[in-house]
């Protein structure tokens, strides 16, 4: 196993190192000129000029790569053109209440998919799996928007359940976070949510076929045990890959629930810096989310082991 992790996270490194030159070269081959488009068009050859400098963009653009990834390794993703911050500073302020918007997200999403998944496929061709992939197929059909501007206006202007806006740490109110992030959770929860129930039922409905799962039921396993033990567990490969997959999604894709319930999260910092055209903080961002989804493919690689014994990590 820890040779294993060696050779994961070795790989990890000409992963990060693409990742990072298609990052810079994107932002770097967008049409016009940058500082022209920082600027706008009532800026003069001067200030053009010291915009291209501070930028460095008067070197040549492989200098310019290397003195990037040169910085880079050092951890510094340079500053924000706008207010002088270092964008490590800006992620940094930002990316937690993201990860604390996805993580309850995800929760809820689990929490509500697996067992009616698991409930669909123990009931196959029931009124319970049809009633179960309904919900599902709901679930997947509406848009984030759209969900959280229903949930706005039902539990927040209807009932007053809930905030409508704004975010509170955890660190200030563990309370008032969870009821500041319930909305904005369940908006981006319902997606994942039906694809995770329809995932769970597949690879449950595959698992129930199996050949050990009948012998295990011959010799006289509760249904619980059947389920829970021996089958739910052998499922859990697909299950948990959706997961990782959606979760690295989720980090790109929560700009508009964001917006919608005015989270200062990473996504609203991506808004901002696009249209302001703070290309520095554009490249961090989209590095910082890119090393994130390759970290969370380890964690996946790492979570088969124990669902699955048989796969061997020792060699190869």
């Amino acid at each position: 196993m820890s040779s294993f992790l060696v050779k994961r996270v070795l790989a990890l490194i000409p992963v990060l190192l693409t990742v990072s030159a298609v990052v810079f070269m994107i932002i770097h081959f967008i049409p016009g000129d940058p500082a022209a488009a920082m600027l706008g068009s009532q800026a003069n050859e001067e200030q053009l000029a010291q915009m291209r400098e501070k930028m460095g963009l008067n070197e040549p653009l492989f200098i310019q790569f290397t003195l990037w990834l040169s910085n880079l390794l050092q951890g510094d993703l340079g500053s924000s053109l706008v207010s002088d911050q270092t964008v490590l500073s800006l992620i940094a302020n930002r990316l937690p209440v993201t990860l604390n918007l996805i993580i309850y997200s995800m929760t809820i999403s689990i929490l509500i998919a697996i067992p009616l998944g698991v409930i669909s496929a123990v009931k196959h061709n029931t009124g319970l799996d049809f009633a179960s992939m309904i919900i599902a197929l709901i679930g997947i059909s509406i848009p984030n928007f759209w969900a959280a501007l229903l949930l706005i206006m039902v539990f927040a202007l209807n009932l007053g359940m809930f905030p409508a806006t704004g975010y509170i740490p955890v660190s200030e109110s563990l309370i008032l976070n969870i009821k500041h992030l319930t909305l904005p959770a369940f908006s981006l929860g319902f997606i994942q949510a039906g694809i995770i129930t329809r995932m769970t039922r597949s690879s449950m409905l595959d698992v129930l076929r199996q050949d050990y799962i009948r012998t295990v039921k011959a010799k006289g396993a509760s249904p619980f045990t059947l389920v829970f033990k021996h089958a739910l567990k052998n499922a859990m490969i697909p299950i948990i890959t959706i997961i990782g997959i959606n979760f690295g999604l989720l980090l790109g894709g929560t700009i508009v629930v964001e917006s919608i319930f005015s989270i200062n999260g990473i996504g609203q910092l991506m808004i901002q810096s696009v249209l302001n055209r703070d290309y520095p903080v554009i490249q961090g961002i989209i590095l910082v989310i890119a090393a994130i989804y390759v970290f969370i493919t380890l964690f996946v690689d790492i979570l088969y082991t124990y669902f699955d014994p048989k796969i061997k990590y020792s060699k190869g």
